[in-house]
């Protein structure tokens, strides 16, 4: 008898080793480009716990209109966004989980906000990528690109869409003021679209310059064998943590927590480098890119960046409407 229930009790624990994934449940995550990077952690993630991922993803634009759409019945768990602004207004409004994560003891400083609950598990930046065939060296300044030998010649990626370009446009405009994006508007300056698009006209040659492009979709294309070449202005560009956040309404709390924890792994942080983000642990190392310490930096209010950004963002599409 003892026997038989002990072949029982095998036999039961062998199968729970065979399907037990499925019974660690799902998490939920929307993230933004790039989408190389999105699928290869939510593999590896899946293949350390068992635990399925499910993905939406899109712009940052995108990601929020989707969330508003949901709000009656949530679905995410987690929301990753290139767009620190955008994450502190969720905070704002209540939306987000505090969590304390693991692996966070070399955490670039800043990048997690003191109320753990936006955690800059990687960074971008923006800054001046150009068609090498037309322009074969350049280093003006963001002022300077408003001479007239640019007149036409120069895009930016449309900022109610792009993440990475509103937080540039909120912290430029708290810094400087207006004058230097309404001379860009009157040389011509035009809005292709959301980043891809962007990046795809000075690609093409239809525009020599992209003003405010995602560094690591330059560095990427570069990589490829694009024509193309990338630049920090010498007064500075905002450096863009990407905040990974818990919502408030996450179905599977746990499971969205355990996912934070894995954004920070020593694993997922080399994923993040080869995607030519800036890693959000100050101890990962790279060489395939310009690094934290080489980008010359605005110095960024973002309260004060939050409460502009939107509207900000709306004035250069207003500026550029021909």
């Amino acid at each position: 008898m003892k026997k038989a229930l002990i072949l029982i009790l095998a036999v039961f624990v062998s199968l729970s080793a065979v399907f037990g994934a499925s019974d660690k449940g799902i998490v939920t995550v929307y993230m933004p480009s790039p989408a190389g990077l999105a699928n290869k952690l939510a593999a590896d993630f899946e293949a350390k716990t068992g635990i399925e991922v499910k993905t939406f993803q899109g712009t940052t634009g995108e990601i929020l209109a989707r969330l508003e759409t949901e709000k009656a019945n949530p679905v995410a768990d987690v929301v990753i966004l290139a767009s620190w602004s955008d994450g502190l207004s969720m905070k704002e409004s209540g939306q987000l989980e505090s969590y304390i994560p693991a692996n966070t003891e070399n955490a670039v400083g800043g990048w997690i906000d003191d109320d753990s609950m936006l955690f800059g598990y990687s960074a971008s930046a923006v800054g001046v990528i150009y068609n090498t065939l037309i322009y074969p060296e350049l280093d003006a300044d963001w002022a300077e690109l408003a001479d007239p030998q640019f007149k036409n010649d120069i895009a930016i990626p449309d900022p109610e869409l792009s993440g990475a370009c509103k937080d540039f446009v909120a912290g430029f405009v708290n810094a400087f003021g207006w004058d230097t994006f309404e001379a860009l508007a009157a040389n011509g300056m035009t809005v292709p679209g959301a980043n891809k698009a962007a990046l795809e006209a000075v690609t093409t040659g239809e525009v020599g310059i992209l003003i405010a492009g995602v560094d690591y979709n330059a560095y990427s294309s570069m990589k490829e064998g694009e024509p193309l070449s990338i630049y920090y202005p010498e007064s500075g560009t905002v450096v863009n943590p990407r905040p990974a956040m818990i919502m408030k309404s996450a179905p599977d709390m746990d499971n969205a927590k355990a996912f934070i924890d894995y954004l920070y792994s020593e694993d997922a942080q080399k994923m993040v480098t080869e995607a030519y983000l800036l890693p959000g642990r100050t101890d990962i190392e790279y060489t395939n890119r310009s690094t934290l310490d080489e980008i010359p930096q605005i110095e960024t209010d973002w309260s004060a960046m939050m409460e502009i950004s939107s509207e900000a963002a709306a004035r250069i599409n207003e500026l550029c409407e021909r």
